[in-house]
């Protein structure tokens, strides 16, 4: 096929040698099937931020750290290099990604470069070496649901105690190979202990999950994985060999108006103490 401008910098460079065909077009990125000598690979074409529709950026961004101070001053302005500056932190997001969850086990392609907005990662294949389906495109019997359920879940414990929260998992970034589920589409991981929405996140996460695996195994839907995986880790218990149970005791303790009350009461009157020296202390100067 006709190589795609952004893709030409690899072939020129001698990273790609081929464009074999399009994989997929997506709201974030194109994807393309490439020959890197003789290893099939893949490669993600990240869409400018003008012709993405991916609309809630700074939610997702919420917690991330920059490392260069001018470049997070730049950020938090609204000039073109502040602009920028932004959007290529937003791009390298799945590549920090993608190598910190390798590194801790869970299952996602192995990237293998990054390049002028071009993420080229390890081809996912099925058994017959062709691009792994994804989870919407297969029918799953009742066992096999209960099966890539539990895969799933666990490959998000894993994720949470690295740290990230993928933030937008359903059965459309998720393949299927020979082993079973694999992670993909990375680039709004949350930061876990950084982002105030981190925990609605992980359990939307969880959520999307029970309710897709629930069509095939109903059972699933009783379950309540994500609270219990949350709780876990608000108090420091989870790892990636958490037993779980998919249960979750919800505290239905009645609030106490009157200690409450008291606590709001007591910091009026702090307040109002506060604000009575700070007017001696104005009088004294006059």
């Amino acid at each position: 096929m006709k190589i795609p401008k952004r893709l030409q910098p690899l072939v020129d460079d001698g990273m790609v040698d081929e464009v074999l065909y399009q994989l997929m077009s997506g709201k974030e990125a194109n994807v393309y099937v490439v020959r890197c000598g003789d290893q099939t690979r893949c490669a993600k074409v990240f869409k400018e931020a003008q012709k993405r529709s991916f609309k809630q950026a700074v939610q997702y961004q919420e917690g991330r750290k920059v490392r260069n101070t001018r470049r997070a001053r730049a950020m938090s302005k609204k000039t073109k290099y502040g602009q920028k500056e932004q959007e290529d932190a937003w791009l390298n997001a799945e590549v920090d990604a993608l190598y910190r969850l390798a590194a801790a086990g869970v299952r996602v392609p192995e990237p293998l470069g990054f390049v002028d907005g071009v993420l080229l990662m390890e081809l996912v294949k099925d058994e017959e070496g062709k691009a792994a389906p994804r989870l919407d495109d297969i029918t799953l019997t009742p066992e096999q649901a209960r099966d890539y359920h539990a895969q799933v879940v666990a490959e998000v414990v894993r994720m949470l105690s690295a740290g990230l929260i993928h933030g937008d998992l359903s059965e459309f970034n998720v393949l299927v190979d020979t082993q079973g589920p694999v992670i993909i589409d990375l680039p709004q991981a949350v930061n876990a202990s950084g982002n105030n929405n981190a925990e609605s996140m992980l359990e939307r996460d969880v959520d999307n999950m029970r309710r897709y695996f629930g069509r095939f195994a109903p059972e699933l839907l009783a379950t309540d994985y994500g609270k219990e995986i949350w709780a876990l880790y608000e108090t420091g218990d989870l790892n990636s060999n958490s037993e779980l149970t998919g249960c979750f005791q919800h505290d239905t303790t009645n609030a106490d108006v009157g200690d409450l009350m008291a606590v709001i009461d007591a910091a009026k009157e702090e307040e109002q103490e506060r604000q009575a020296r700070l007017r001696d202390e104005d009088e004294d100067e006059v």
